[in-house]
C-alpha cells in the first residue's frame, strides 16, 4: 500500500478497512481530490456567499498548517477551535492534523467559565476563535494562569488567522503518522457533568465516513450536504465535513442559529440533497409547515440524531414532505452514528439496526447480557471509538473496557432486531416495581396536537414511591390548563400501560437542553426536588 491510503475490503459477509503503515488522515480527506480531478469543484458554500474549491481548500489547509507551525507549536500540541461554521474551521482543523498538531473544536455556545475550564483541562498551546465570541473568550483568558501563549481571532488586524494564512506557504508535507495515533479531540456536551475530552485517532473519521456515510446514507460525489447541527460536535462534524470530503461531495455551511426559517431558506437557496437535523428542530419545522410551504424538492434524504426521534414526528414529516427521516444514535465517544434506520429498512420509533463495522451488547448492571425485549445498558465496539478521556483515567476505565464502550444509554432490542431507546441510564425510573422509559411516555405525549416538546422524569411521591412527571412546551396557550391536563392524562392512560401515565404536568416556555439539542432531564429531576 502507498502511504496515507485506505483499502476497503468487501465481500458478501464482511466489510473491513486496511490502513497504510504511514497514514495521516488529512491526505485522503483533503489532498487527494486535486489529483483525482476535483480541483475546481466547489467543496464549501456558505450563507455569507463564500465558495471554496477543492484546490483552494487544499492550499489554505497547507497555509494554515504552516501558520500554526510558525507560532512555535510542535507535534502533539493542542489547538482549540471556538469557530463558527465557516471555511476557516476546515483550514484550522485539517491544517493542524496535517502538521501533526491536535485540533480540539469546542461548543461555540458556552460561556467564559466553560471555556476557561476546557482551555485549562486541555493544556492547549493555541486557540483560534471567531470574532462573534470575543467577549466570552477574553473573559475566559483572564481566568487562565499561566496565560495562553497564542490567542488568534479569525479576522481583523495584522495578527488575525486570515492574515497569517495569506503570508504562509501553500506547500506542506504531511507529518508521518499511523492510523492508531491520536489525531483530534472532541469534548462531550457536559449533559451530566463537566465536559470530557474524547481522544480520537486518525482512523476514526474514515471509519464513520465509510461505514455510516457510504454504507447507510449512500453518500456520493454529486451530493450536497447541509447540517443544521454545527461542526463543533461529533454529529455535525460528520454531516457537514467528513462525509462530503470522503466522497468529494459539497457541503453548505450556515453560521447562524438553526431555526425553521433559516434552515428552510438555506435549503431553498442551496438545494442540498442530504439534510441533517435533530428531533427538536424537526418538531419546530413541522409547526412552520402548517403555514408555509418551502421548496424541499432537492432533498433526497433526511437524518436525525442527538435525541431519539418520536414515531409521531417521523410520520408527520413524511406526510407533510414525502421525505423519510433516518433516525440513529451516535455519541461523541463513538464519533458518529452506530445504530441507524436505513432507506429500505426503517421502523418508526426505533433507532434501527446496527451499522456495519460495529458490535452491540445490551447488558444488565452486573455486565451480563439481557434477554431480547428487556432493557439494559448499551455497550458498543467499533474502530471509531475514542481511545480515552483526556486527563480522566478513572472515567476512561469505567467507560472504555476491553475495547467496549459504555454508551450510558438504556436500550432494548425487539425480536425483529430493531433497537429502541429508553433514555439515559440515569433517566430510567422504576414505577410500581417495573422499569419505565421516559422516552416511551414522551413519545405518547408528543402525539397530542397541542404538544410541541416534552420531557418526563421520575419524582418520589409523599410516601417515597417514584412516579412519572411531565414538563411540556405547548404549541398554543390553551383556554384552560386543567382541561389540557385532563386530555393529556387520558391520552396517556389510553395508549400506555396503566402505571406509566404522568401524575403531574408542568407547562414551561422551554426545556433545558445541551447545545446539541439533548434534553437535560437531570436538571428537571433537580427541579422536582424543590417542587412542593
Amino acid at each position: 500500500m502507498k502511504d496515507h491510503t485506505v483499502i476497503v475490503d468487501r465481500d458478501e459477509e464482511t466489510l473491513a478497512l486496511h490502513f497504510a503503515p504511514v497514514f495521516n488522515v488529512a491526505v485522503p480527506f483533503i489532498d487527494r481530490h486535486c489529483s483525482e480531478g476535483r480541483a475546481e469543484k466547489v467543496a464549501i458554500r456558505t450563507n455569507q456567499g463564500d465558495e471554496v474549491s477543492y484546490r483552494l481548500l487544499a492550499e489554505n489547509v497547507n497555509r494554515c498548517g504552516n501558520a500554526l507551525l510558525a507560532l512555535g507549536l510542535v507535534r502533539g500540541d493542542r489547538v482549540i477551535l471556538i469557530v463558527k461554521d465557516c471555511a476557516e474551521f476546515f483550514y484550522v482543523f485539517w491544517g493542524a492534523i496535517k502538521a501533526g498538531l491536535i485540533p480540539v473544536p469546542i461548543n461555540t455556545l458556552l460561556r467564559a467559565k466553560d471555556y476557561a475550564y476546557i482551555l485549562a483541562d486541555s493544556g492547549c498551546k493555541a486557540m483560534i476563535y471567531s470574532p462573534e465570541y470575543t467577549i466570552e473568550v477574553q473573559e475566559a483568558l483572564a481566568q487562565l494562569e499561566p496565560r495562553l501563549a497564542h490567542s488568534i481571532c479569525v479576522e481583523g488586524g495584522n495578527n488575525s488567522l486570515r492574515t497569517l494564512i495569506s503570508k504562509s506557504s501553500a506547500k506542506l508535507e504531511p507529518v508521518a503518522a499511523a492510523a492508531g495515533d491520536d489525531c483530534f479531540w472532541l469534548y462531550s456536551s457536559g449533559s451530566t457533568g463537566s465536559p470530557k475530552g474524547a481522544v480520537h485517532r486518525h482512523r476514526d473519521m474514515v471509519v464513520s465516513s465509510q461505514f455510516y456515510g457510504i454504507e447507510i446514507l449512500g453518500i456520493r460525489e454529486d451530493d450536497v450536504c447541509f447540517s443544521a447541527a454545527k461542526l463543533f460536535f461529533a454529529y455535525g462534524l460528520g454531516n457537514g465535513m467528513t462525509f462530503p470530503l470522503w466522497v468529494g461531495a459539497s457541503t453548505v455551511l450556515h453560521d447562524g442559529r438553526p431555526t425553521p426559517q433559516s434552515t428552510f431558506e438555506t435549503i431553498e437557496r442551496f438545494k442540498p440533497t442530504l439534510y441533517f437535523g435533530v428531533p427538536t428542530l424537526y418538531a419546530a419545522q413541522l409547526q412552520t409547515l402548517a403555514t408555509q410551504q418551502p421548496d424541499l424538492s432537492s432533498v433526497r434524504l433526511c437524518v436525525s440524531a442527538g435525541e431519539a426521534l418520536p414515531a409521531d414526528i417521523f410520520n408527520r414529516w413524511r406526510e407533510e414532505t414525502g421525505l423519510t427521516i433516518l433516525d440513529g444514535i451516535g455519541s461523541t465517544e463513538a464519533l458518529h452514528i452506530f445504530i441507524s434506520n436505513r432507506v429500505d429498512d426503517y421502523m418508526p420509533g426505533s433507532s434501527g439496526r446496527v451499522v456495519p463495522g460495529y458490535q452491540l451488547q445490551i447488558r444488565d448492571d452486573s455486565g451480563q447480557g439481557v434477554p431480547t425485549g428487556e432493557p439494559g445498558r448499551l455497550w458498543i465496539r467499533g474502530d471509531s471509538t475514542a481511545r480515552c478521556y483526556w486527563n480522566n483515567p478513572e472515567k476512561s476505565k469505567q467507560t472504555m473496557v476491553d475495547s467496549w464502550l459504555d454508551t450510558g444509554d438504556t436500550y432494548f432490542q425487539d425480536e425483529d432486531g430493531y433497537f429502541y431507546y429508553c433514555g439515559r441510564n440515569d433517566d430510567m425510573m422504576k414505577v410500581g416495581g417495573i422499569w419505565c422509559s421516559p422516552f416511551e411516555i414522551e413519545a405518547k405525549l408528543i402525539e397530542h396536537y397541542e404538544v410541541l416538546e416534552v420531557a418526563v422524569v421520575g419524582r418520589a411521591d409523599a410516601v417515597g414511591l417514584i412516579k412519572p412527571e411531565a414538563y411540556i412546551v405547548l404549541k398554543n396557550q390553551p383556554e384552560s390548563l386543567d382541561a389540557i391536563t385532563e386530555e393529556l392524562r387520558k391520552h396517556c392512560k389510553e395508549g400506555l400501560a396503566p402505571y406509566k401515565y404522568p401524575r403531574q404536568f408542568h407547562y414551561v416556555a422551554e426545556l433545558p437542553k445541551t447545545a446539541t439539542g439533548k434534553i437535560q432531564r437531570y436538571k428537571l429531576r433537580v427541579e422536582c426536588q424543590h417542587i412542593d
